[in-house]
């Protein structure tokens, strides 16, 4: 079944502003990221698809449900993590997580059932009774993520899902929601502003800005090779550029990086041939691969 389905859909709020224009986008099962600037509509689209607000014009459907007919229906079959919390302080995390089961329909020994499931799926088990306001920013975005799983939904929607966290707390919070997509059988849509995460751990990318699609596709082939070979040594780059040079191959920089136009195989035999008269240590020699900022950075080069 498919996940999210738009057409045409548009979102103006009050003094003229749009927030969404006109997008057509259809999502499939998996693990999706939905990227773009702040302000460039996520938010709203988020809204739009949980029911919280009404579209101007166009359709909408998440898991085959018009949120704004049947706005309850569609929350039944989905979690959704906020970006900010107003977590109750004095609330240990299992109570928290048992009443907002309840709130979801389930029956009060079910939602502490399923709370204490949830708590121990993303490392919380041990800390579970232990007042919310006494955790660390890390550990209430865990809690977050536990309330949107209480209910055992189809499909998470994670707004900002690493929101405040460490370097460190990216990290495990990124592989908490692969393993959820892949392992649990739940579909989830991340958003986020921050590239990077999205291409690791997302099957396919859905990118806005300014409220516009800018590109629907596999991650896979937003990320291809390019015939472009990024070369790298560890020391001694402006000599090897020079070498490079003259045996006539079109060299640029890009920091550390030398990027050299990939012809053919002859390409790969003339740099390794000049790496070892150098004798310099090779660090890296691969053809490079697009990345998801080119998408915005093209964007922007069109507006200069």
């Amino acid at each position: 079944m498919t996940l999210i389905a738009t057409e045409s859909l548009t979102k103006v709020y009050g003094g003229g502003v749009t927030a969404l224009s006109e997008l057509t986008v259809t999502v499939e099962p998996g693990i999706v990221g939905l990227v773009g600037a702040n302000g460039a509509g996520k938010s709203t689209l988020i809204k739009l698809l949980l029911g919280l607000l009404t579209p101007t014009r166009g359709r909408v459907r998440v898991l085959g449900m018009d949120p704004t007919t049947d706005p309850a229906g569609v929350r039944a079959r989905v979690g959704y993590m906020p970006e900010h919390d107003c977590l109750p302080p004095d609330l240990s995390a299992a109570e928290l997580v048992t009443h907002l089961g309840q709130i979801s329909g389930l029956p009060r020994t079910a939602a502490r059932e399923r709370a204490s499931e949830a708590l121990r799926h993303v490392g919380l088990h041990e800390e579970r009774h232990r007042p919310v306001g006494g955790y660390s920013t890390g550990m209430k975005q865990r809690v977050k993520l536990a309330q949107a799983l209480v209910h055992d939904p189809d499909l998470l929607l994670l707004d900002e899902p690493t929101n405040g966290l460490d370097p460190a707390g990216r990290d495990a919070m990124l592989a908490l929601v692969h393993r959820i997509g892949t392992e649990f059988g739940i579909s989830v849509l991340v958003c986020s502003h921050l590239l990077g995460e999205v291409e690791r751990i997302c099957d396919t990318l859905v990118a806005i800005d300014g409220g516009r699609l800018l590109r629907a596709d596999h991650i896979a082939a937003m990320t291809s090779t390019t015939d472009v070979l990024a070369v790298e040594v560890s020391e001694g780059t402006e000599t090897l550029a020079t070498r490079l040079a003259a045996l006539d191959l079109p060299v640029s920089r890009e920091g550390r990086l030398l990027l050299v136009p990939l012809a053919d195989q002859q390409t790969y035999d003339l740099i390794i041939g000049a790496v070892a008269d150098l004798d310099l240590p090779l660090h890296r020699l691969d053809q490079r691969r697009h990345r998801v900022a080119e998408l915005f950075a093209r964007r922007e080069g069109s507006h200069v």
